[in-house]
């Protein structure tokens, strides 16, 4: 019986110091008014780029790109009437500015008469980071998926031969669609072991297809994929893909670095 006062007691007197806690408590603890983040002016539209925004792509020109296999040559894909129009002739394209995390924007479409199916159907690619010449880096799939059947690690939205989108939001060839994306740069440690792997959030069209997805390296197209070397800020990549199919288009593109 007195071991049942004692804990009643001390429940009485901790349920006492918090109520006395709670008391001089103020909302004001709470509250704090640094850092202040910065004004950013938003697009009018999700497409139109925000004030802090790199244009990487106006409509007008490719002064911000080069050839991925000789940055010495300038981008030599199709510009006309606002479009980028990949030219399977020159190879694949890739930004002069390096980048670590990032926020991006970009549409593409396939053409409306596109033919062929499973992947010789609108076949492109998005590197997140490029790592070299051909087709290194980290890829984001660009595909007609709306009605055409392939290797559901490799239609559009995937993280190419890694992942599945989380769902198909895929619009009808000839349709414009976009790819918001949160990129989260690897790190490494100093004898070039991974750090911090990658990690990925993508929205097809407005919808969620990739969730903070931890990338497993860069893609390998036959093998597994790993991480086979350290490396830094890197370019972003559009992808030439090496097949008879009519090719893609894309436009405004944009970026906020993290």
């Amino acid at each position: 019986m007195h071991f049942n006062k004692v804990i009643i007691t001390s429940a009485c007197l901790a349920a006492l110091a918090i109520s006395n806690v709670s008391a001089q408590a103020k909302h004001e603890d709470t509250e704090f008014y640094t850092p202040v983040p910065a004004k950013v002016t938003a697009g009018k539209t999700n497409s139109e780029a925000p004030s802090d925004a790199v244009v990487l792509f106006d409509g007008k020109n490719l002064d911000k790109w080069v050839m991925a296999d000789d940055r010495k040559q300038p981008a030599k894909w199709i510009v006309s009437n606002g479009i980028l129009t990949v030219d399977k002739k020159t190879g694949n394209i890739e930004t002069k500015q390096a980048f670590g995390n990032y926020q991006l924007h970009i549409e593409w479409k396939v053409p409306q008469n596109i033919t062929g199916t499973g992947q010789l159907r609108g076949n492109s690619g998005l590197f997140l980071a490029s790592l070299g010449k051909g087709d290194l880096g980290y890829e984001l799939q660009v595909l007609d998926n709306y009605d055409n059947k392939t290797y559901t690690n490799g239609m559009a939205g995937s993280i190419y031969k890694q992942t599945t989108p989380l769902v198909n939001p895929s619009k009808k060839a000839g349709e414009w669609q976009s790819y918001d994306v949160i990129w989260t740069a690897p790190t490494f440690n100093t004898d070039s072991t991974v750090k911090t792997p990658a990690k990925v959030t993508v929205l097809f069209n407005g919808v969620l297809v990739q969730n903070n997805f931890e990338l497993k390296g860069p893609t390998q197209y036959v093998g597994a994929a790993a991480y086979r070397q350290a490396h830094g800020p890197a370019p972003i990549k559009l992808q030439a893909h090496g097949d008879k199919s009519e090719p893609v288009s894309f436009r405004n593109i944009w970026i906020r670095e993290l």
